[in-house]
């Protein structure tokens, strides 16, 4: 068995290559996708396709329909959602990925600082799974594939 993991939450960080690289070293079949890394690519991407936009807010919304459009197709090939909550970034975009998810059926692992406990009591409370940190996240999926 392969699994197909969504990583959602904020690209500024390299929490990303932290789990891919603990999953690595464990052996686990498991296959990564998620959000467009590059943060200028995701913001071109309406206009690259579509041409030049007549304003801000119009481009913003031709690259939101492009970046809805992989969110949409990768989470649904997912198996798993992880979202991570970090404490430094706005978190809009890892709400909206881990609230569609949930309505998917998604199984999903949140992992959000105890600080962060409060905000997010809701979304943890609807989560398979609530955790503090990668550690943790990847001892889940690790526990997945225990057979004894």
């Amino acid at each position: 068995m392969e699994l197909t993991i969504y990583l959602a939450g904020e690209i500024h960080s390299s929490w990303r290559d932290e789990v891919k690289e603990k999953v690595r070293s464990l052996n686990l079949p498991i296959s990564f996708v998620g959000p467009m890394e590059n943060h200028d690519r995701s913001d071109s991407i309406g206009e690259e396709i579509l041409g030049k936009q007549p304003n801000a807010v119009l481009r913003d919304e031709a690259a939101s329909s492009f970046n809805n459009l992989r969110t949409g197709v990768l989470m649904h090939k997912s198996d798993i959602v992880i979202a991570l909550f970090g404490e430094k970034y706005k978190q809009w975009n890892t709400a909206m990925d881990a609230s569609a998810a949930l309505s998917l059926g998604k199984p999903l692992i949140l992992i959000r600082p105890e600080e962060l406990h409060h905000p997010l009591k809701e979304l943890s409370s609807k989560a398979n799974v609530t955790v503090e940190t990668v550690n943790q996240a990847i001892k889940a999926l690790a526990y997945i594939f225990e057979t004894r």
